[in-house]
Parts: structure tokens; sequence; C-alpha cells
């Protein structure tokens, strides 16, 4: 039985934590929020913590965990041979959505690093996760706290619904604050590479990272091989229901059409744009905030499998800033099934 605790996301009440807190020291597993997406965490020295998330999330054991810390000391319990680059951005940017991955200790067990010699490290921004650490007195080994494959939860209600009977104990902290996952950057080699777009932005890592590589995964579409950090090797973020992605804003209205000639879709649409539209409709948000477009788009995967729909059809936004982070989730959640003429429709559905 799932013990929920709901928790004020910005003032926790302490002894709600201890309580959760008293999980993780026993070797449980523990959903918690943080500012990017809900994590489901362990005591990163504990294998079999690690192991119990993985079973938990049905994820691939080779997918690596993202270990939170609360104090920069810890950084130097789960790294080490750490760049001075690293520790520089740390003091400067963590707390904050940035993770870095480095070459683990051996305090590191290789269960939470999922058999690799790195360890993925981050300290996240939000006040739940913070105090959940601290009164664990150890780091926490955390994927997102959804079924793997499936929409990461940005949302208390989530988390319930994919793992409510499976895990020790859900804190139901309200709504994240980013609603995608954390950049992911790897230090170990030299440039750093960028694994994962995220809330930290490509504009935000050039002034410390220049050099900074961009794989061609990232720009074109594609899998990694070898999931060095989360969100690089296996499908993700996807909802059950098939999803189209429009990359081609000027031709968004005559693919709807196209498709709806044919099939039940729901339309994926800006707050601009949804006057346009019949229902089913799903709002994304603005794309003058592209903010709030990714503080929405998890649960509007979610919206669409409840739908009583074909498939959904979703509405590109510009790749600037944040919108980096939402086109790669959107681009990996569709199944790389990318419209960028009216041509491409016939690649992924008989019309």
């Amino acid at each position: 039985m799932t013990l929920i605790l709901k928790v004020d996301p910005l003032n926790p009440e302490i002894d709600k934590i201890r309580e959760a807190a008293k999980y993780i020291k026993l070797g449980g597993i523990v959903a918690f929020p943080t500012e990017t997406v809900y994590g489901l965490g362990g005591d990163a020295y504990n294998p079999e913590a690690a192991i119990k998330v993985f079973k938990a999330k049905n994820r691939p054991m080779d997918n690596p965990l993202i270990v939170h810390i609360a104090d920069l000391n810890q950084l130097f319990d789960v790294a080490k041979d750490i760049p001075d680059i690293v520790l520089d951005m740390a003091q400067k940017v963590w707390p904050g959505p940035l993770t870095f991955i480095l070459k683990k200790t051996d305090k590191v067990p290789k269960e939470t690093t999922g058999g690799l010699d790195t360890v993925a490290v981050r300290m996240p921004a939000h006040p739940i996760a913070l105090q959940l650490i601290r009164e664990s007195g150890v780091p926490i080994a955390a994927p997102s706290a959804n079924l793997a494959t499936k929409p990461s939860p940005t949302k208390a209600e989530h988390v319930i619904a994919d793992l409510n009977g499976k895990v020790d104990v859900i804190i139901d902290g309200g709504d994240t604050f980013f609603g995608v996952e954390s950049t992911i950057i790897n230090m170990t080699v030299n440039p750093p590479v960028l694994l994962r777009p995220g809330p930290f932005t490509l504009e935000e890592l050039h002034q410390f990272l220049p050099e900074i590589v961009i794989p061609e995964q990232l720009i074109k579409g594609g899998e990694f091989t070898v999931a060095l950090a989360p969100g690089m090797k296996y499908r993700h973020y996807a909802p059950s229901k098939k999803l189209l992605l429009v990359e081609n804003y000027s031709i968004f209205k005559d693919v709807v059409k196209l498709l709806r000639s044919k099939y039940k879709v729901a339309v994926l649409c800006t707050t601009e744009d949804f006057k346009d539209f019949e229902e089913p409709r799903i709002i994304l948000g603005s794309r003058e905030n592209l903010y709030e477009i990714a503080k929405n788009l998890f649960d509007s995967f979610r919206k669409l499998d409840r739908l009583d729909v074909d498939m959904g059809v979703m509405e590109g936004v510009p790749e600037k800033g944040i919108g980096f982070a939402i086109m790669n989730r959107a681009r990996k959640a569709s199944g790389f099934s990318i419209i960028k003429t009216l041509d491409d429709v016939k690649k992924y559905v008989e019309i």
C-alpha cells in the first residue's frame, strides 16, 4: 500500500518529510516533486533500492538514474576527477535543472548508474526535494516517477495513476515548476557534450561552455546506442495514442484538415490557434510563453490518451530557449513521426 502525503511545496511540513525519509533510510522508494518533473527515488548508495526503482517503473536496467544531492559536499561523495568548470558552474547555477555526467566514486553502485563508470548528478531547486535529501541523510537516485515510456509526471495525479501500489510513498507537492526534465551535459569529455536539452537552455550553457557539442541526434532526431544519461536510448515521454508532429507551422491547418478527412484527430495547438480548430482540442499554451508550453506538455500527452480519438497532431514551436527541449520531447513522443510537407503525412498514416 502506498502512503500519499500532501505537502506544501514552498514550506514543506518537516514531520511529513521525515516520515517519507524514513522509507528512504530503510531502502524503500519515494516519489517526490522537483522543479522539473516528479522523481521516484531511493538511497543512491543502496543497490537494492536502485533495483526497486527500475522494477517499479519497468525501466531497462542499463538506463542510468540521476543522483540528486542537497549540498555541494555531497558532489565529492558521488563523483571524482571533477573539472574546475563544473565546480564553478555548480556554485552559480545549483540548485537548478542542470545535470552533469561525471566519473563516479566507488560509493555509487553500478545498479544506480546503469552499469556505467559515470554518474549523472544534480541539485534540484525544489524545497521538498532538497528537504527530503537532507532528512534522508544520503543522495537520492531518481528518474522520473512514471511507468517507463509514459509521459513524465508533472502533477501528483500523474504519479498516482502510474505508481500507486508500486511504491512506498508519494509526496503530493502540486504541479512542478518547469514541466520538462533537466538539461544533461557530459563533462567527462572535452569539449563537453549536450546529452539532453532542458530548462537550462543552450543559450545559457554557451555562457559557460561556448565550445559545447550538440550531437546530430538532438538536431535531426534519432536515438543514441548507449544511454549515458536518461532519455537518450529508449522511447520516452510518449502517449499511447499515435502522435504526429508538424514542424512546418505554415501547413499545420492543412495537415489537420487532411487527417480529419479520414480519422478522429485531437489537435494539440497553441493558445493563438485554438479558435481555428473544432474539438477535440488540447491547448499547449502560448507561443509567446514557451515556458507555459513546457509546463503543459506532458499533461497534454496524458490528456490525449484519455480522448476517444485515433491520433493526435501537434503544432511545433520555435527551437529557441526552452523550445529546444520541448521539440526534443515532442519528437521522441511522436516516435519521430515528423511532418514538414503535406506529402509527409502519407509516411505515417493511410490517406
